[in-house]
């Protein structure tokens, strides 16, 4: 799979006044800059770095993470891996998110925390429905798919209402 770069999101009561901070953190400023959005593009580490505007609840300032790939067949790819290792991804393919056009997929760790794997594939001039939120009632553990009406691994499936429940309250 060809990573491109770390993905990592976090939400910030105020993106305006949380931008200069991490201009200076990172030394390069914002390459996309949205009301309630600002994505930094950072050379060294490779890293590609959002701030959400929102209210700090359930999982504090961390958002998600993510993997960004080179293309859809990327993402694909991380699905067959994952689903091949008795975890269940929910597909967001041809979603508009973060002011961008992706194809990806989501999974939740044990404890609940969202990964993307995504490829974007143009910048887009609105935010979009698609993203975390989106993912949280979707897939997590093994087999799990809410929306789908499927459910195996009782065990998993308990651990993520339990991150569910926590993520949304």
């Amino acid at each position: 799979m060809g990573v491109l770069r770390l993905h990592l999101a976090l939400t910030v009561t105020d993106v305006e006044r949380s931008i200069p901070f991490y201009e200076a953190l990172f030394g390069v400023a914002p390459e996309k800059s949205k009301p309630g959005y600002a994505k930094f593009s950072v050379a060294e580490p490779a890293l590609n770095f959002t701030l959400n505007g929102g209210e700090r609840t359930g999982l504090g300032a961390f958002n998600h993470a993510g993997i960004q790939v080179a293309s859809t067949a990327d993402v694909l790819a991380a699905k067959e891996r994952l689903v091949a290792a008795g975890l269940a991804a929910f597909d967001e393919m041809d979603t508009t998110c973060c002011y961008a056009r992706q194809d990806k997929i989501w999974v939740h760790d044990p404890d609940g925390t969202p990964w993307e794997v995504f490829a974007t594939h143009e910048d887009t001039e609105e935010a979009g429905e698609g993203g975390s939120a989106a993912a949280m009632v979707g897939s997590c553990g093994c087999g799990e798919d809410s929306k789908a009406g499927r459910s195996c691994c009782s065990e998993v499936v308990a651990c993520c209402e339990e991150a569910k429940a926590v993520a949304w309250s």
